[in-house]
């Protein structure tokens, strides 16, 4: 395989991890790029751009990230509460007024972002044209009935969190959408390849690949990894909080599909390159080129941990700060510090403070994986290695 890009000396170890999932982990197109200090020090892709196609992946190459989405939608409600317009504590009521039904009048702002909120579910779950119209959604979740007393447990939102973001953003705002203000606000300052809503022109001009299924490899020489019973049961049960959870649009839309892309749903369909990723976290933790998006107030707020334990929803133990997936064993990062958000299948991008760095991978070969992809976490033991010679 042809790795292409480049390596700040000392950073040599990323570039064989990297080579070494396409041997050894069934990687068919990906980049990743890693950031210290501000400064770019990875910058690698190989592969096809598209899981079924031939055409080489380029630099400027991007996918929909999954998951990874909800780490760059949580700075927008956050950048928010910095600019004073937004207070964490107050109730969701308070901006929203139709959220207040049905037993929700105490759920806080805090808790739609560290997923305390009781709504991971839908009674009713949206169809995919339901889905992609973000009045729909937010309507959905404000008529909602919490499955749990809003604050007092958490349990991963992996659907609804992007229609409860959105829908507080777009009356905090006067009706901004939260793709929107992504664009204006920090793509656009940081000159980020991250689109929450593919816009037309550049679905014309083929930035994104196709993505699709990837071989369920397992790491040569490692011991064959197999999720615990409890978690292959709830995944396997129509009726468990966990089935429900990811079933909120039912059937889930062709990711590929350019409505699907151009819509903005804020938890699970931006579309990045890996670059874009790791920039983007290095302007949570400091400056990139004159622009920093966090104030120190506001980064120590993002990455403070407000759930911890058992998840009623992934049933292994999470941490989640504001928004963020903290470092733990459901979802290694580089250290105890670091904090972002891994994209089901495996995209991820987060960042360590303390070590300066900001890290991000894509991918268009999704896995069943959901926090700990091992293409992912080679890629960040590789990260800890190099920094470790330094």
């Amino acid at each position: 395989m042809d790795v292409h890009g480049t390596v700040a000396e000392g950073f040599e170890p990323v570039r064989d991890a990297f080579a070494a999932n396409f041997t050894g982990l069934g990687e068919r197109g990906a980049a990743v790029a890693v950031y210290r200090d501000g400064r770019r020090v990875v910058d690698l892709w190989a592969g096809t751009r598209d899981i079924d196609g031939t055409e080489p992946w380029r630099r400027g190459t991007a996918q929909v990230v999954r998951s990874a989405t909800k780490g760059v939608a949580a700075a927008v409600p956050l950048l928010l509460h910095q600019r004073g317009e937004l207070d964490l504590d107050a109730p969701v009521g308070t901006y929203w007024p139709e959220f207040k039904a049905r037993g929700k009048e105490r759920v806080l702002v805090r808790h739609l972002l560290n997923h305390r909120a009781g709504l991971p579910v839908l009674d009713r779950p949206l169809t995919p044209e339901e889905a992609l119209d973000p009045a729909r959604g937010a309507e959905a979740v404000a008529a909602q009935a919490p499955v749990w007393v809003p604050g007092t447990d958490h349990g991963y939102h992996a659907l609804t969190y992007g229609w409860l973001v959105d829908g507080l953003v777009r009356r905090v705002t006067g009706g901004r959408g939260t793709g929107a203000w992504i664009a204006d606000e920090i793509a656009r300052p940081l000159g980020l390849d991250l689109w929450l809503g593919l816009p037309p022109a550049e679905q014309a001009a083929g930035r994104a690949g196709r993505v699709g299924a990837a071989p369920e490899t397992e790491p040569p020489g490692g011991p064959r990894l197999r999720p615990k019973r409890a978690v292959t049961a709830a995944y396997a049960d129509p009726g468990s909080l966990t089935r429900r959870a990811f079933a909120a649009i039912t059937p889930f839309p062709d990711q590929n599909d350019t409505a699907y892309r151009a819509a903005a749903l804020p938890a699970t369909n931006a579309v990045a390159t890996a670059d874009a990723l790791a920039r983007f976290y290095a302007a949570l933790i400091g400056e990139v080129d004159g622009v920093r998006l966090f104030t120190p107030g506001t980064l120590a707020r993002a990455r403070a941990e407000e759930s911890a334990g058992p998840d009623r929803v992934l049933v292994v133990n999470t941490r989640f700060g504001l928004g963020y997936m903290l470092h733990g064993s459901a979802s290694p990062l580089l250290s105890p510090g670091s904090f972002g958000h891994p994209g089901r299948g495996g995209s991820l991008g987060f960042a360590d403070p303390e070590a300066g760095i900001a890290f991000g991978y894509v991918t268009n070969g999704l896995r069943r994986t959901v926090t700990a992809d091992p293409r992912a976490q080679a890629l960040v033991k590789a990260v800890r290695t190099a920094l470790g010679a330094r």
